[in-house]
């Protein structure tokens, strides 16, 4: 037999192993197990590399002994049981949101999402206000500060707010930095120098082994939160870098959605983190009073709920909770996502809701930056448009936020992209909002930016060139596993 023979049979087997892990061990969905069956007999060699970097799943029992006893700082923190009863008496008071009741509690008993309604909330949409308010309150802080990003870039915006974490552990204040290993693989070891010089902690989540190689691209941390003593905190779409305050020529003006929260809701923002720390550090991160001041100041009256989602739980929390909003909705729909790949159930719910006459508007971004996700994005955009959906192409530059809003009465505002990945694969986290003055602002901000979007019609979709249709074919093959 010869060496080629001997290549082709190796391959071959291999694939039938692989074929066999996807179907009988792995247990995926259908439409997955299939898209990874297609690749592995049409490209075998590739495919199996593909499979090494994208298709590799931690099983729940791995998970479990990662996450070791990290849920006892929710439920030990969060008094679910008690919070219930307490909810139900605020929302009888509330009769403006009252009928959201059934949501607030699916969050609560399946995400252990507790409901706050002390909150107030500063919306950013632009990179500048959003980093320099965060510099200030940085600045301000008395015993901790708390960050997560998915990328941090050792660039002029990365350097500006490292140097203010280090000036503030300088001074004896509590500095903890979570950054995503793959997001923020080009982040040199020097970045952090100053900060562990000063007394700061740094830590990779889920890193590889392997030195400047990682191929763990499921699992990763793609929160963007920031607590800051337990009583101000940051949630939503920047990541740290340059190109977040629009000096990257290939995207200009990058459009995205952040909150500031005060209140309540930063408690829960804070169990996230520690939970999140605790898994990517070394060292456990002990429970104190410090980190949950027992009495917070009220500064507004936003409810809230701050829900987290990720291959550690049992329900994909926060798509059940878009697909709850879109369900209830009785006039409108406002979506901005940058993906947009959605699974049946969510497809679903925006059909029935275009063709239950609500006005569903989907506000994508015009140019890509993922090739494959992009063209995947707009394989779904003609079933929308058919059962009468609205779809805007942002073209002022790209847009990043991850936002919904319905009936102008609530809204969501996180690090969640509407994608198979960002509900299934990465660790993540929304602000659900049930506040019709913060809904409304959010449906302001949305009717401004259609001014500087083009509205994709049906004829423009039917008249898309031929290449389009085939690299949209493709990408949508694919995009169970993207």
């Amino acid at each position: 037999m010869s060496m080629l023979q001997n290549i082709s049979l190796i391959i071959m087997l291999l694939n039938i192993f692989l074929a066999i892990t996807v179907i009988f061990l792995e247990r995926r969905n259908a439409t997955s197990t299939w898209a990874w069956l297609m690749i592995l007999f049409f490209i075998p060699v590739l495919g199996f590399i593909l499979y090494l970097v994208l298709g590799q799943r931690v099983r729940r029992r791995q998970l479990n002994k990662l996450l070791g006893d990290n849920q006892l700082i929710i439920e030990d923190t969060l008094d679910k049981q008690k919070q219930q009863v307490i909810e139900r008496k605020l929302l009888s008071a509330n009769s403006e949101h009252a009928m959201y009741q059934d949501m607030i509690y699916m969050n609560l008993t399946t995400g252990y999402a507790l409901y706050t309604n002390n909150n107030s909330v500063d919306i950013f949409t632009e990179g500048n206000q959003k980093f320099d308010s965060l510099i200030r309150d940085i600045e301000a802080a008395e015993h901790h500060i708390h960050l997560v990003y998915y990328i941090v870039r050792d660039d002029v915006l990365g350097r500006r707010l490292v140097k203010a974490l280090a000036k503030k552990a300088a001074q004896g204040i509590e500095v903890r930095f979570l950054y995503d290993h793959i997001g923020s693989s080009q982040l040199p070891k020097r970045y952090f120098s100053e900060l562990r010089a000063a007394g700061g902690m740094e830590t990779a989540f889920f890193p590889s082994r392997i030195p400047y190689v990682n191929l763990k691209v499921n699992y990763r941390n793609h929160r963007k939160l920031v607590i800051i003593d337990g009583k101000v905190g940051y949630i939503g779409g920047f990541n740290i870098g340059d190109e977040y305050l629009g000096l990257n020529k290939n995207f200009g003006e990058w459009r995205d959605t952040h909150l500031k929260v005060v209140g309540g809701a930063v408690l829960q923002m804070q169990a996230q983190f520690l939970m999140d720390w605790n898994l990517a550090s070394s060292g456990r991160l002990e429970l104190s009073e410090t980190y949950f001041p027992e009495t917070v100041e009220r500064k507004g009256n936003i409810g809230m709920q701050l829900v987290a989602s990720g291959p550690d739980t049992e329900y994909q929390e926060i798509k059940n909770a878009y697909i709850k909003m879109i369900y209830s909705a009785k006039e409108s729909i406002c979506l901005q996502t940058p993906y947009f790949v959605p699974d049946e159930s969510l497809m679903t719910a925006l059909r029935i809701a275009a063709l239950s006459g609500v006005n569903v508007r989907i506000m994508l971004p015009s140019k890509p930056d993922h090739f494959f996700v992009y063209w995947a994005t707009h394989s779904y955009l003609g079933e929308m448009l058919a059962s009468g959906v609205q779809i805007f192409l942002y073209e002022r530059g790209f847009l990043h936020a991850k936002t919904l809003v319905v009936d102008s009465k609530i809204a969501s505002v996180g690090t969640t992209n509407l994608d198979i990945r960002s509900f299934k694969l990465n660790f993540e986290m929304n602000a659900f909002i049930y506040d019709t003055k913060t809904a409304t602002q959010l449906m302001t901000i949305f009717e401004g930016d259609v001014t500087y979007s083009r509205q994709l019609t049906v004829e423009d979709y039917a008249n898309r060139p031929l290449f389009n249709r085939f690299r949209e074919s493709i990408s949508r093959l694919l995009s169970p596993i993207l």
